[in-house]
């Protein structure tokens, strides 16, 4: 029979089955009893999906210091990080080397794993948005996994946006903070107006049913146009659709494969999530150190807007860098191709204060 010190010996080298194929790390479940959400809506049992990656490793007063969150985006779950275009991070000497870094990916509420509306509450599930994704991460982290502080918290995208929140609500609780594709100011201007749009799609469809419909709505197949439009780039769409037919079939298999995978109560509640998140009032109580890293050619974070520029000497320790277009770049997907901004983020890594003995 295997220990338990052989077995946590091994962790890093167990497989787990998700989804018939088998994915890198040890995977679970926590459970939060008696959830209670920002708007006042309640959750007997919250249940929290998430994988880790290494293995923690304590200070000299048993203190994990190494553990690293990654946080998804829209849409998203932890295995997103799990892809070649992400992983070349976690490998020996790189900036998240999962030999030296416990990193911890997660399901957001409402995402991948995680508790959500398709599972049986439909309309009726807790409206949920950032701050309580990021107040569940928490208790997640500090009830489950023992981690009681962070060596960094990143992330991409709703994950970047949720990293501006950790900073100000849990400003102590980490040594970095690393967003992705993100601006710390509430949702406006069109960002906010084609999200609007792609609710709407499915809100106004009467087919929708007020959630409780028996096939997927027809406007989920709009709001999901609206969703490619937001993670579009030119360059990369016109290398990779150079005529009029590979343009019209591409399109046409994307929308046929995402209407059989997306549920249009999940989507419509994970883009509602932001509807008041809005880090600008309280950026002084960012005390640690934060490079913000976008690409130009985000449509959802456009830079001629000129947002992070504005707001970041209001963060003691900030940074921003704003990676020029490139055959490299892939507009707002750029946060998870690793190889474009791997450099600077190992570079703010290394520069935080030093470990202390760990073991």
């Amino acid at each position: 029979m295997k220990t338990p010190a052989l077995l946590a010996l091994l962790a890093p080298l167990l497989l787990s089955a998700q989804g018939g194929r088998t994915q890198p790390g040890v995977a679970g479940d926590y459970v939060i009893r008696d959830f209670t959400f920002a708007s006042g809506e309640t959750m007997p049992e919250l249940r929290l999906h998430y994988r880790t990656l290494g293995q923690p490793r304590r200070d000299a007063s048993g203190v994990i210091r190494n553990a690293v969150l990654i946080m998804h985006g829209t849409g998203g779950a932890g295995t997103q990080f799990l892809g070649a275009q992400f992983t070349e991070l976690y490998r020996a000497g790189e900036a998240l080397d999962t030999t030296k870094y416990y990193v911890i990916l997660r399901d957001g509420i409402g995402h991948g794993e995680s508790s959500r509306p398709s599972e049986g509450l439909h309309a009726k599930f807790p409206h949920y948005n950032y701050d309580d994704m990021v107040d569940a991460d928490h208790r997640l982290l500090t009830e489950k996994l023992g981690v009681t502080h962070l060596r960094l918290v990143t992330g991409t995208s709703m994950g970047g946006m949720q990293s501006w929140v950790w900073a100000e609500r849990y400003p102590d609780f980490m040594d970095g903070a690393i967003p992705l594709a993100s601006a710390p100011v509430q949702i406006a201007g069109r960002n906010r107006i084609v999200r609007r749009m792609a609710m709407d799609d499915i809100r106004n469809d009467p087919a929708y049913r007020n959630g409780e419909y028996t096939s997927p709505p027809p406007g989920l197949r709009g709001a999901m146009q609206l969703l490619w439009l937001m993670g579009s780039a030119p360059l990369v769409q016109h290398r990779q659709q150079p005529t009029r037919d590979a343009a019209d079939s591409f399109i046409v298999k994307y929308l046929d494969d995402r209407m059989k995978s997306t549920d249009a109560n999940d989507f419509l509640y994970q883009f509602d999530a932001s509807r008041d998140y809005d880090p600008e009032p309280m950026l002084e109580k960012i005390t640690v150190p934060l490079l913000a890293i976008n690409s130009a050619d985000d449509f959802v974070n456009p830079p001629e807007l000129r947002i992070v520029e504005r707001l970041m000497p209001r963060v003691a320790h900030g940074q921003f860098l704003l990676i020029p277009i490139s055959d490299a770049t892939r507009g707002h997907g750029t946060h998870t191709v690793a190889a474009v901004w791997k450099a600077p983020f190992a570079t703010f890594v290394n520069a935080l204060p030093p470990l202390p003995a760990l073991h």
